[in-house]
């Protein structure tokens, strides 16, 4: 075959602390989850834009604090009787039913009560959320709030840098910069555009060069 075949192999998703780079854009935040034990009222919310690194951050603080991490569409099942002293719950703002409100009022009132943490990550800080009880509305008020802004270039940088690593695909500084200073500003553009230059690179057995990077950035853009 002239085309030569290539394997799709998982690229496992690391969310570990040493895997989280830390720069002027997320540093506030960052030092906000790790004071975790100073928390107003036991609780806090991460906010920020689609793939601001919010997950990584949140399974991070888990690490540290062995919470259980859980989503807006399993919040409903999860009894307030089995839970820890540690809980995050993710997307807290795509919470929309009355029952899904209820059970997050409920597991708030377990971990809260009991002198645990809870950690909530969401797109907008809680008075924007679409909350139809009062009583949840008014807990979540409590809470502190922390914020990740979109990564500027020295994070963009170092996320392409690791996964590029991931993937043993060389992109030298100069090619580093050239992507940066033309990409979307986000760390789910920097992932797409690293796979599409890995499989462009392994497709036409060649190092990647800027010519290339230019090229799929304008794929990726139509």
């Amino acid at each position: 075959m002239a085309e030569q075949l290539l394997l799709d192999l998982p690229v496992r998703t690391a969310l570990g602390r040493d895997d989280f780079f830390v720069s002027a854009a997320n540093a506030a935040a960052v030092a906000g989850i790790e004071a975790w034990q100073d928390w107003p009222h036991g609780k806090m919310i991460l906010v920020g834009p689609e793939a601001s690194g919010k997950t990584h951050l949140a399974h991070v603080w888990a690490g540290m604090s062995s919470a259980e991490v859980i989503g807006p569409d399993t919040i409903a099942a999860r009894r307030p009787d089995t839970v820890g002293s540690a809980l995050v719950v993710e997307d807290a703002d795509r919470i929309a039913d009355k029952e899904s409100e209820t059970a997050l009022f409920h597991l708030h009132n377990a971990v809260v009560g009991q002198g645990g943490r809870l950690l909530l990550t969401a797109r907008a800080a809680p008075a924007r959320w679409p909350l139809s009880l009062p009583d949840l509305a008014s807990r979540m008020q409590q809470a502190g709030v922390v914020k990740l802004d979109g990564p500027d270039d020295a994070l963009l940088s170092a996320v392409m840098v690791k996964l590029a690593a991931d993937r043993q695909l060389a992109l030298g500084p100069d090619l580093i910069s050239y992507a940066v200073l033309r990409m979307e500003r986000s760390f789910a553009a920097a992932r797409a555009l690293v796979e599409a230059i890995d499989t462009r690179a392994l497709r036409d057995k060649s190092r990647p060069t800027k010519p290339m990077i230019a090229a799929l950035l304008a794929e990726i853009g139509d």
